[in-house]
């Protein structure tokens, strides 16, 4: 217990040396000031979000006393990034920070507003950039189809149907979705038993004698209508 109690005594001790600053003489003070304080950011990311941005937005962690930075005082400053999702922080001391950086993945090009919007895997709306060259995704159309597009993306994905067939997502206002594939198929699910549908989907798609068909519709419970 008294090894303990000397321990901590001494760590709040080098806490307070690095936290203090006289006002007068002593530059030994202000260069034992300097210890414990951050000096080093290093970063790592994926593609999409740049090592320089991050550590231009992390410009007022410089100097902070390491032992009390939390990733909410570095996720704060990282929140305004596109395809930011999380951090996770390391200290490497006396004086440096670890952020290792988790970024969202673009999922659709959304047509909203007579504007282009990627969206996101956390369902965050991204202004559309040509020079972000993301390859074959998807176009989803319809009001607030933002707000559903994901969780039905992954109702798809839970029921083997291959997305990457898919070139349009198409939203309708009583809660439905209509796909077309990129052999121009049009597939109508309901608003109901929607996991059903899905799989069923996934079944025909597999069937030679239904190759032909332009149009799948699924919307009526029981029933497949073909065109």
């Amino acid at each position: 217990m008294k090894k303990y109690y000397k321990i901590f005594s001494l760590f709040i001790i080098l806490i307070l040396l690095s936290t203090y600053s006289p006002n007068e003489d002593g530059s030994n003070f202000k260069e034992s000031n300097k210890f414990f304080k951050i000096q080093k950011i290093e970063v790592n990311s994926t593609s999409l979000i740049s090592e320089n941005n991050v550590k231009k937005k992390l410009n007022k962690i410089y100097d902070k006393n390491i032992f009390f930075v939390k990733k909410s005082d570095i996720e704060k400053h990282l929140n305004t990034i596109n395809f930011f999702e999380k951090v996770e922080i390391k200290k490497k001391y006396p004086e440096t920070l670890i952020v290792n950086i988790f970024e969202t993945k673009p999922m659709a090009v959304l047509f909203k507003n007579k504007s282009k919007y990627f969206i996101d895997s956390s369902s965050n709306l991204i202004s559309f950039e040509e020079s972000m060259n993301f390859k074959e995704l998807p176009n989803v159309f319809g009001d607030n189809a933002e707000e559903k597009f994901i969780n039905f993306l992954r109702q798809l994905e839970s029921n083997n149907f291959a997305t990457s067939k898919i070139k349009n997502f198409y939203f309708f206002q009583i809660d439905r979705w209509d796909l077309q594939l990129m052999d121009d198929k049009i597939i109508k699910f309901p608003f109901n038993n929607v996991d059903r549908a899905i799989k069923k989907s996934v079944e025909l798609l597999k069937r030679k004698d239904f190759e032909n068909y332009k149009i799948i519709d699924l919307r009526i419970d029981g029933k497949i209508i073909v065109e």
